[in-house]
């Protein structure tokens, strides 16, 4: 039997250990990812499609990009970032970087809907044929005919002051405006 101060020293010592570790595995991931492969550090886990046994699994992956114009690939860029909209404004980017000249316009799929793409396309003058990652909802009925919703109420101005009439004829002014990342 050990005294218990050699058990606390090993418990100590087996704890500094794990957390050398860890700190080891952040290093190697970064900030920017949440995972890592053993076999291929600069890979990502993602979710891989079904295959013919049902059983989509976490494998090492990349994210891979291609930008087209007139049936060509022009260029590709390779990312360890498991989602698209992530990778938009470094494909246009390396465009520029290539041809030195900013597209005119871009098209995507809702992937790459996120606002801080939208806003970049604006600043940049670049005509965005992005969809909307609620596209298929505004479709609906459901969405059309609620009546909570700013869009399906009637807009009027008064003294440069835009308000909204609610459906039971009341006004509903701005009060403030609030951000988020």
């Amino acid at each position: 039997r050990k005294p218990e101060i050699q058990q606390l020293y090993e418990e100590l010592e087996h704890l500094g250990q794990r957390l050398m570790g860890y700190k080891e595995c952040f290093e190697i991931m970064g900030k920017d990812r949440n995972s890592y492969s053993k076999t291929d550090l600069e890979a990502t886990f993602m979710r891989m499609k079904e295959d013919h046994m049902l059983n989509g699994q976490l494998k090492p992956a990349y994210n891979v990009q291609i930008a087209v114009e007139n049936y060509f690939i022009i260029h590709g860029y390779v990312s360890n970032d498991r989602t698209d909209y992530n990778t938009l404004i470094p494909v246009l980017e390396k465009h520029q970087q290539v041809f030195g000249s900013i597209l005119e316009e871009v098209t995507a799929d809702s992937g790459y809907c996120s606002e801080k793409n939208l806003l970049y396309l604006k600043e940049k003058g670049i005509e965005s044929y992005i969809k909307l990652q609620d596209h298929e909802k505004r479709k609906t009925r459901a969405y059309a005919e609620n009546i909570s919703k700013y869009y399906n109420m009637k807009v009027e101005v008064f003294e440069d002051e835009q308000f909204y009439i609610c459906h039971d004829g009341r006004e509903l002014r701005h009060i403030r405006t609030e951000t988020k990342e």
